[in-house]
């Protein structure tokens, strides 16, 4: 079992990989008072993770300056990874809210026994959250024109095609 935490105010939130596109290892880091902490995310949870941010601040005042939401603090090393997320907004204090829920790869494990991550973060944050997840999902590898999946620098075998013949572009 991990170690559950909770961040009422994080004063540092990004996102970043490790590897080359195709190999990329995501990560959500967030940190407060001097504590980091760094969880394993997938890139379509990052994604994902954008998109509701985008749709919480469409409803929200803009956001004053935005920040640059910086590069993943070293040493990366994940304290666990994140299964689920959910994400809301407290108006009271004015902060976006994720929980996340670690992965249990046991499947005879309790989901009680799930480590959970509370971070509050400004709209500020957010915002750049949202600049540099897009910037990361968008720096992989590029689609295949027929089927959508990405195209490895190794080859591709199109499903388009049976894996006859590799694609020509």
């Amino acid at each position: 079992m991990s170690d559950s935490f909770e961040m009422a105010d994080a004063d540092r939130l990004t996102v970043g990989t490790v590897g080359e596109p195709g190999r990329r290892v995501f990560y959500l880091q967030a940190g407060e008072a001097g504590r980091t902490v760094t969880l394993k995310v997938e890139k379509q949870q990052v994604a994902v993770l954008a998109q509701a941010v985008i749709e919480l601040l469409s409803d929200l005042p803009a956001p004053e300056a935005v920040p640059a939401a910086g590069e993943l603090l070293a040493p990366v090393e994940a304290s666990w990874a994140i299964g689920a997320m959910q994400i809301a907004y407290d108006q009271d204090a004015d902060r976006l809210v994720l929980v996340a829920q670690e992965l249990l790869v046991d499947e005879d494990a309790d989901p009680d026994d799930a480590a959970v991550g509370r971070l509050r973060f400004t709209r500020e944050q957010g915002a750049a959250l949202v600049a540099r997840s897009q910037e990361l999902v968008e720096a992989g590898r590029p689609p295949c024109p027929w089927c959508g999946h990405p195209l490895d620098p190794s080859g591709h075998s199109c499903p388009r095609t049976n894996g006859h013949r590799p694609p020509t572009l």
